[in-house]
């Protein structure tokens, strides 16, 4: 077993004091579909409302993903007391794709504001987006080596160095690194919000593809196999949970949308799952993610909005944990 920490980055099911939500608005890229995502938007806002709190952010900002510019929230090892530490990393639009520099702002703002108890961690040397990255609560993270060893990132950083720097600034023990996992049209070069999640009891629920011909079967059919080499840090197997692959969705110019069912939100009390008008397999996928979560209300809200954008309802959103929002 590890050592205890004075820090750990919580799991996304332990007790939360609210959730973050950045709304859309004309000067985003929702701009041509703002009544339609506003709708989501408003869905999701509802659902999270009727179990804790909700931080809105209003303008300015460049876009909407609360996931990769929001706080990294830190809660304190209670033999050490002390308080949060929220964690503010550079989030540069995915590797510099897409403008970021409101966004990446955004954080101090909020915290000037008063919105938050906890210390302020300048950590803008380092790019790091929060859909890039899982923990299970006891200091193990998993990542994608595609994403955080992506250009435009934290070259030239290698990745053992990359690895150090998590284990430094998350109070982490290990790092699992996921080499294989693909999803067509995905902006973000791999988050692992896209492909795997963890849940309680060293449980992964992973995104596969059963149909050979799909472009995207034979990197999820390596990532599953590297997923059944994973250890616990006790060394047992992890119970892998397999959730569907949503069929196709294509946008107006006939590209391939990232779907994924992988993009849901743990919140208190409950699941927010992604749907896409899939009755059959948004079922099955809302089936399998309850077996992970036996005890919370599993909700499907329709992602089809976002995911024109190429994210879904886990990219929109930032929980923070227990005693962190005001």
């Amino acid at each position: 077993m590890f050592a205890e920490k004075e820090y750990r980055l919580p799991a996304e099911w332990e007790p939360q004091s609210g959730v973050q939500l950045t709304w859309p608005h004309k000067n985003t890229d929702w701009a041509p579909m703002l009544d339609e995502v506003t709708k989501t938007y408003e869905e999701m806002a509802r659902e999270i409302r009727k179990r804790e709190p909700l931080l809105i952010v209003g303008p300015p900002s460049n876009d909407t993903w609360a996931r990769d510019h929001g706080f990294i929230s830190l809660t304190p090892n209670p033999i050490h007391g002390g308080e949060a530490l929220l964690l503010d990393f550079c989030f540069n639009g995915w590797g510099e794709k897409f403008p970021a520099s409101l966004d990446n702002a955004l954080n101090r703002r909020i915290f000037d504001e008063g919105h938050f108890c906890g210390q302020y961690v300048n950590h803008l040397d380092f790019v790091l987006e929060g859909g890039s990255i899982e923990s299970d609560g006891c200091g193990t993270i998993f990542t994608t080596s595609s994403c955080l060893l992506a250009p435009h990132r934290n070259q030239p950083l290698t990745k053992e160095q990359i690895e150090d720097c998590l284990k430094t600034r998350l109070h982490a023990h290990r790092v699992l690194w996921i080499d294989h996992g693909h999803l067509t049209g995905d902006d973000t070069d791999g988050h692992i919000d896209t492909l795997v999640r963890i849940a309680p009891n060293d449980t992964l629920l992973y995104m596969g593809c059963e149909n050979a011909q799909d472009e995207q079967h034979e990197e999820l059919r390596l990532m599953e196999e590297q997923l059944r080499t994973f250890r616990t840090p006790d060394n047992w197997p992890y119970r892998l949970l397999r959730l569907p692959m949503p069929r196709p969705i294509f946008d107006a110019d006939g590209e391939r949308l990232p779907a994924t069912y992988a993009n849901f939100l743990v919140i208190n009390g409950a699941v927010l799952c992604p749907t896409y008008n899939q009755p059959d397999l948004d079922a099955e996928a809302l089936r399998i993610i309850g077996q992970a979560f036996p005890n919370r209300d599993i909700v499907g809200i329709d992602c089809r909005p976002l995911i024109q954008q190429h994210g879904s309802l886990h990219c929109c959103t930032m929980q923070f944990p227990e005693g962190i929002l005001q």
